[in-house]
């Protein structure tokens, strides 16, 4: 037993290819089974991790939307990099890290650039957004299907929050599109730097300070229900819905666990809603401490003077 260790998965079910329940076209919310596409297989190497079925997958209109207006936002951000370097495909590749399509200058406001001005930026940006709303919609569409609560789209819906807040919100409250963030890799985390430097210092943010208290304590629920689960995955620990409807020795197990270590323990399900909501307010409060930032608040460093947060 001391050597039973699964960090992947070590027994692969392979049965017939199955493309799901059956649903009917008024629940299926007009979508039916026609949006459903074929089971495209079993992978070996994804089955380690996960299911290893490939599909099937439903699109319907939400879903092809979306696809099409995020590949637009690719196709426009990804022509612009490469005409950024004469169109030139080894240096696209030799300086991709630092290739960068930037938003508008200032002196645009709100309005409209030329397309080489900050242009393309904002039809990536409207391209990019309405995609990951069809996509939100897509998965409350498939979560009423199946009869789901509504949980996954909400948490998604939380990180759309903080996209728009940097992308949309923030620049019109501010009445600049030159406040939105670029897409590229390196001028993502100058713009990051910068940002922090003009508004003096936004780890002084308290908001700010929340979503990082949120972010990490994400990571160590997560580690330590998944750590947890797959401690007593040999009893069953596994199917967590059979431990909360009827605990076993693997909820038994894992509960005295975490009250020797810690002096309570979660249950089955209650961990999940404590992993659920800290993820959920790291992008909710991340997203109300940027807002704050130029509108409210114009340095957080003189703020936390003022408020006693930190000596002057």
């Amino acid at each position: 037993m001391a050597e039973y260790q699964n960090i992947f998965t070590r027994v692969q079910v392979r049965a017939p290819e199955y493309v799901g329940v059956p649903l009917d076209d008024d629940v299926d919310l007009t979508e039916g089974e026609s949006s459903r596409t074929p089971v495209f297989g079993h992978s070996y190497w994804l089955g380690k991790i996960g299911d290893a079925q490939l599909g099937p997958i439903y699109l319907g209109w939400a879903g092809v939307g979306s696809l099409v207006c995020f590949l637009a936002a690719f196709e426009i951000i990804g022509l612009n990099m490469l005409a950024s370097v004469d169109w030139s495909i080894k240096e696209f590749f030799r300086q991709f890290f630092w290739l960068t399509l930037d938003p508008p200058p200032a002196k645009y406001g709100l309005g409209f650039p030329p397309l080489n001005d900050g242009g393309w930026h904002l039809l990536a940006g409207m391209f990019l957004t309405i995609s990951v709303l069809l996509w939100l919609w897509r998965t409350f569409q498939r979560s009423w299907a199946m009869g789901m609560g509504t949980h996954l789209a909400w948490a998604y819906a939380s990180a759309i929050w903080l996209f728009l807040v940097l992308g949309f919100i923030r620049p019109v409250m501010v009445g600049s599109w030159s406040e939105a963030v670029p897409y590229g890799i390196f001028s993502h985390l100058d713009w990051t730097q910068n940002f922090s430097l003009r508004y003096g210092n936004l780890f002084y943010n308290p908001f700010h300070m929340l979503s990082i208290v949120f972010l990490y304590g994400s990571a160590v629920l997560f580690a330590m229900h998944g750590a947890t689960i797959l401690a007593v995955s040999r009893y069953g620990g596994d199917r967590e819905i059979d431990q909360i409807v009827d605990r076993g020795t693997a909820a038994e197990r894992s509960a005295l666990f975490w009250r020797w270590c810690m002096g309570f323990n979660a249950s089955m399900e209650s961990i999940h809603r404590w992993a659920w909501w800290f993820a959920v307010l790291t992008v909710i409060t991340g997203g109300i401490g940027i807002l704050l930032t130029g509108t409210a608040v114009d340095n957080w460093y003189l703020w936390g003077v003022k408020h006693g947060l930190t000596p002057g």
